[in-house]
């Protein structure tokens, strides 16, 4: 897909996936939109975009795990027109939830993951619909493709995440618009600051710039879900095909007091 001259929405757009994935589209000629609560992160990462490639950038920090976030962020376009939306917002909580010391954690991880991504994608799909042109990019993760005892909000979210732009991605056949579903796995990013590193323990991990390449084949691609790295393909298959139930007494207790423990040190 050609990005040049498009306008590109990026959520979570101060670091990690999400600032890779801003810098690369800036550099392919795509105007910029971005979303995210550090202010001062967004404006460097928005003098990058305009010094190096004169690229116009409109800058909206704001915690997007806020009820109305979504109405706050169209106001800020002021009627401006979104070609491309990138909905990579997002954080997990690990742990048992009957562990979580504040349950209201829980309830911004779900807004952010779920309740955002889905008003901003009711907010600007339309007006893609109707040009004829444009794409929806959703952040899921591979955490979407099978329950995980000690990350279970986290993972549910990202179900939802999955769920939904495979069904818009049906929903949208034929209009001239993509919609689709980026999982990475664990990636070289401050996800697992919040997180707790041991949700990443023992797993191999991919770099930003394999993630937003993987970004890029999904623009391109006519597909309602993409796993970034061949191996993680073959994994997320296999996680779909396991029967439930011993997947997950094979991974249950032991798991979750793993993850609890290690990320609360």
């Amino acid at each position: 897909m050609d990005v040049t001259g498009s306008t590109a929405l990026v959520t979570g757009a101060s670091g990690g996936i999400g600032a890779g994935i801003a810098r690369a589209l800036a550099a392919r000629g795509a105007d910029l939109v971005l979303v995210a609560r550090s202010a001062a992160k967004l404006e460097a990462l928005a003098a990058r975009a305009r010094a190096e490639h004169g690229r116009r950038v409109l800058v909206v920090p704001l915690d997007l795990s806020t009820p109305g976030a979504g109405a706050r962020v169209q106001e800020a376009l002021a009627g401006r027109e979104v070609d491309v939306l990138v909905n990579n917002a997002g954080f997990g909580v690990s742990g048992r939830v009957a562990d979580v010391p504040d349950p209201s954690a829980l309830t911004a991880m779900v807004t952010l993951n779920c309740t955002t991504l889905t008003d901003l994608t009711a907010r600007f799909l339309p007006g893609m619909v109707r040009r004829g042109h444009g794409a929806v990019v959703n952040v899921a993760s591979m955490a979407a493709y099978a329950p995980s005892p000690g990350f279970a909000a986290y993972a549910a979210s990202k179900a939802f995440v999955l769920s939904l732009s495979q069904a818009l991605w049906a929903e949208t056949r034929g209009t001239g618009v993509r919609v689709a579903a980026l999982s990475p796995t664990v990636t070289d990013t401050g996800f697992f600051d919040v997180a707790g590193e041991a949700a990443g323990a023992g797993l191999r991990r991919r770099s930003v710039e394999q993630v937003v390449a993987t970004f890029f084949d999904t623009l391109d691609a006519d597909r309602p879900a993409v796993v970034d790295g061949r191996r993680n393909e073959v994994l997320a298959a296999a996680a779909q095909l396991t029967p439930r139930g011993p997947f997950l007494r094979a991974l249950g207790p032991r798991f979750a007091d793993r993850v609890t423990g290690d990320a609360t040190r």
